[in-house]
């Protein structure tokens, strides 16, 4: 996985195509385009007595420019980086810096794949690609460009409540400004905490609860874990913040119909 940070200082997630899942969607993409050459030649070859072999064979010679690098480079300039094999594949292609490609990026990946992928019957552009992080073959990398994994499995939402007997102490406690980024990291850990080993568990739930206490007061009761600790802390955040928006939203509800029921005129 790799991170992109917007110009709003938002950390992206983003998920680069596997190597197989590359090779899938080339492979598609590849009979795609040999078909339609297929079809084209045949055309071609059916016009054949009344051309000429010069004429013919440039014909020829157009129509492989044409399915080969033409079409791809438009279908994915249209199609801000998506293709037949893509689609097949759950792939699209995006710029470095995550954002849709255009049709610079589509020239450069279609003139380069011609050589690469057509030309070396894929070598070059199989060689290139594991050899890099991302899956990249020279198209992408001379194009600053990448294939991304589009499905992506939605992980399943981790309830976080306050534990039954901490209620009573998590109610009166005085939860102070915690930072957003203390928030969001314990938010974060409650959420992949099952999928850590024990180990590492204990030792960031104990670092994190150390964090939240310097902004929380009194101590939780004797015996309470870090991990209860912090869901407690990060539970009881999240529900006085919905109580006091929920408040703020009525009393500009209320002030709205004061308003409105006011007199307009002279």
């Amino acid at each position: 996985m790799s991170s992109i940070v917007t110009g709003e200082a938002v950390v992206l997630e983003l998920r680069p195509a596997s190597f197989a899942a590359r090779a899938l969607g080339l492979l598609l993409d590849v009979l795609v385009n040999v078909v339609l050459l297929v079809l084209v030649l045949i055309g071609i070859a059916a016009a054949g007595p009344e051309l000429d072999e010069a004429a013919a064979r440039a014909l020829a010679l157009v129509g492989t420019v044409f399915c080969l690098v033409i079409v791809p480079v438009t279908v994915e300039t249209l199609s801000r980086g998506l293709s037949l094999g893509k689609l097949a594949a759950g792939l699209r292609v995006v710029r470095d810096d995550g954002g849709a490609i255009r049709f610079r990026h589509a020239v450069i990946r279609g003139l380069t794949g011609f050589l690469e992928i057509y030309f070396t019957f894929g070598g070059l552009a199989i060689a290139v690609a594991l050899f890099n992080d991302k899956s990249r073959r020279l198209g992408d990398i001379l194009a600053g460009t990448y294939a991304l994994r589009t499905r992506v499995p939605v992980e399943a939402a981790v309830p976080v409540f306050v534990p039954p007997r901490l209620r009573p102490w998590a109610a009166a406690a005085d939860i102070g400004r915690i930072p957003d980024a203390t928030a969001r990291q314990a938010s974060q850990f409650i959420r992949q905490a099952g999928r850590m080993s024990p180990l590492s568990r204990t030792g960031m739930a104990t670092s994190l609860a150390t964090e939240l206490a310097r902004h929380v007061a009194p101590p939780p009761p004797p015996g309470t874990t870090p991990d209860e600790y912090l869901a407690a802390v990060i539970a009881e955040r999240r529900n006085r913040e919905l109580t006091r928006l929920q408040q703020a939203r009525r009393r500009s509800s209320a002030m709205g119909e004061r308003l409105d029921r006011l007199p307009f005129g002279p």
